[in-house]
């Protein structure tokens, strides 16, 4: 039996480094029937990353936002408690995962052409939700989420293959400079990042409150910064920043009165669903890594909401 090849290999030795990008970013040709202007598909080969405007209508956030508030309320039992992460100090909730499968709102939304049908062309495959959840941030107890590259944790700890994967974030309420936007570091997912330190079991019950594993070097984190800068898209809610699933990110506490919340839908290719981790022996659990729920997303057009008349 032949060993597996890793091509992107982290949290196998003390000296973090950085190793070049070996996958594309955009996986299509652009055209004109492409879901994306040119340059919005020029923008996320180069950045990373694209804020998209106006998606969306005032009863369909409405209704985004109503359900995302629901969710906040754990102990009403309509939720399964296991994906319902409580902030380390305060017991504020912090995310809640699996949303698709929790909410027919954001089912609908998870499937919805303006979304799908992008992660669709800028994959150039099929595709599945790798994983779903809700970041609440609330007035005052809101911590940060820090640096990192959501491919490092996917390619360690769930077993992702390659880099053909994207997150598309929905904001539910505005994001401000003040409040703890999302930030993004420009140009960052052409480099890999490979951090240190073994891997403990279940790390994802720590890392979901606190990443402490899979963390980039100051050093590295300080040269992407200054080659590319640092971007905080923001905008009121409804607003969708796409992104790709090697683009350093991160965000800072919120220690204004103003809650922050954001939906993230995470769309994989189908060819690149998960093998088994190249890290821990044991892959994290399903609501966070889908593994053996994968079922391709149709791309439903159309409002998420419709009318009762």
């Amino acid at each position: 039996m032949h060993e597996r090849k890793d091509p992107y290999p982290s949290r196998t030795s003390g000296k973090a480094q950085t190793i070049p990008r070996q996958d594309q970013v955009v996986y299509s040709r652009w055209s004109a029937g492409a879901p994306l202007s040119e340059d919005e598909t020029r923008a996320f080969d180069r950045d990373g990353f694209i804020l998209l405007r106006d998606l969306f209508d005032a009863g369909e956030i409405e209704a985004l936002c109503r359900d995302a508030k629901r969710m906040l309320t754990a102990s009403n039992g309509t939720l399964d408690p296991d994906t319902v992460i409580a902030e380390p100090d305060s017991g504020a909730v912090r995310s809640v995962f699996k949303v698709h499968e929790q909410s027919a709102v954001f089912a609908r939304l998870a499937a919805d052409a303006r979304l799908a049908g992008v992660a669709r062309f800028l994959l150039n495959d099929d595709v599945y939700i790798h994983q779903s959840r809700m970041n609440y941030k609330p007035g005052f107890q809101g911590r940060e989420f820090y640096w990192h590259s959501d491919f490092e944790t996917w390619h360690v700890e769930d077993g992702m293959p390659r880099m053909r994967a994207l997150s598309m974030t929905v904001l539910l309420t505005a994001n401000t400079p003040y409040n703890g936007p999302l930030m993004l570091m420009p140009g960052s997912h052409k480099s890999y990042i490979v951090c240190v330190g073994e891997t403990p079991d279940d790390h994802y019950k720590m890392s979901l409150k606190k990443q402490e594993y899979g963390v980039p070097d100051d050093e590295l984190l300080t040269q992407l910064a200054e080659d590319g800068g640092i971007a905080a898209p923001i905008g009121p809610a409804g607003t969708v920043i796409a992104f790709d699933c090697n683009t350093m990110h991160g965000s800072a506490s919120n220690i204004t009165p103003f809650p922050r919340s954001n939906a993230f839908i995470v769309y994989n290719a189908l060819s690149n669903r998960l093998e088994a981790p190249f890290g821990p022996a044991r892959p994290r659990p399903e609501f966070i890594a889908a593994r053996t729920s994968v079922r391709p997303v149709v791309p439903v057009s159309g409002p998420l909401i419709q009318s009762a008349a």
